[in-house]
């Protein structure tokens, strides 16, 4: 039997089954909406949808894994190719562009032309440090993490904003080193 082949972000995303992109939509902006009113601070607010991110993103490495047949990367240069093409297709139905890497390839840019989290969404003059789709950062965050990747991700640009598109920076802080829980006994 032939090794399993990697498959694109177009391939996965064709045959995973999705919910209605205006639903998806709505149901996060009455997420976010929800936490203003209950935590009242835009900077709390900002930190509860990083964590929620990161839980859902611990999680959400394993179905990826299983249906991408994405084998070990090689460094990180691979894996931000990876997420961006691969994975924010299969999960989000856009790809993102890899740029602005640092001498180190220890940091880079993710940019979105596309996100659907922001479809119908106006931030009022109360909520202009709110960074809406702060639950992207977590996500990535999280499943590097899974995959022994300590990371720090930022927005550095924001459509809601102003600015002229949505740029997430990944900066890989450390590699760490896989345990196993165990010894051979021999």
């Amino acid at each position: 039997m032939a090794p399993a082949v990697p498959r694109s972000g177009d391939a996965i995303f064709a045959n995973v089954e999705r919910v209605n992109a205006e639903l998806f939509t709505l149901t996060y902006g009455a997420i976010v909406r929800q936490l203003l009113t209950d935590l009242e601070e835009v900077e709390e607010v900002n930190k509860q949808l990083d964590q929620m991110g990161y839980n859902i993103g611990i999680r959400l490495i394993d179905e990826f894994l299983a249906k991408s047949n994405v084998t070990r990367c090689v460094d990180f240069r691979e894996t931000a190719e990876v997420i961006a093409k691969v994975g924010f297709k299969m999960f989000l139905g856009v790809t993102a562009s890899v740029t602005n890497w640092d001498t180190e390839g220890t940091s880079c840019s993710l940019i979105l032309d596309d996100n659907p989290l922001v479809d119908f969404v106006e931030l009022p003059d109360t909520c202009q440090g709110l960074y809406y789709c702060n639950i992207l950062s977590g996500v990535v965050r999280g499943a590097l993490e899974m995959v022994s990747m300590k990371t720090e991700v930022t927005w550095i640009r924001d459509m809601l904003r102003g600015d002229d598109a949505f740029e997430l920076q990944v900066k890989l802080l450390k590699q760490v080193p896989e345990e196993y829980p165990y010894k051979d006994d021999e």
